[in-house]
């Protein structure tokens, strides 16, 4: 990726600005024109590197304050298919595939679930679990939460050796 693409997102990973023409106001940190940073952003949605713009919403403050980590024991000549289509229902975030270490650790399909409640989120795993034929499957709902930040980030300053870019 060209430098610029590196630090527009750097600008944007945080949030776009709420100001009244926030991709004036990256244009400016950067010391670029608005219609590069346009063009920029094409590009790495074309490339699929930014995926959608959209609000983050804190899911505890909106009443969705049960989340699950779920472990599926899914045939390995299975997994194919129970993945796409346990991946298929919407109130699956997460879907795929782990290792499994043998004698000790059998789960190889792991979803993620966030719901309202445990009465929404076990009504859901029944069906997956109806839906597949899967009934060997562990549920660990989070507790505690002491930290949480967007998967991707891309460090201010670049690391020699990492993956956060120029």
């Amino acid at each position: 990726m060209r430098p610029l693409s590196w630090a527009v997102l750097r600008q944007l990973q945080d949030g776009v600005p709420i100001v009244d023409e926030p991709f004036r106001e990256i244009a400016r940190k950067l010391g670029v024109s608005e219609e590069e940073v346009f063009a920029c952003l094409e590009s790495l949605q074309a490339e699929g590197v930014v995926r959608r713009f959209g609000a983050r919403i804190d899911q505890r403050r909106v009443g969705i304050t049960v989340n699950a980590m779920v472990a599926w024991r899914v045939a390995p000549d299975l997994v194919e298919t129970v993945g796409r289509a346990m991946a298929a229902h919407p109130e699956v975030t997460h879907c795929y595939e782990r290792g499994i270490v043998a004698g000790q650790w059998e789960y190889n399909l792991f979803t993620v679930l966030h719901q309202p409640d445990h009465r929404s989120l076990w009504r859901h795993l029944s069906a997956l679990s109806a839906e597949s034929g899967i009934d060997d499957f562990v549920v660990l709902v989070s507790g505690r939460e002491f930290k949480r930040v967007p998967a991707a980030r891309i460090l201010p300053v670049a690391v020699p050796g990492s993956r956060s870019g120029p």
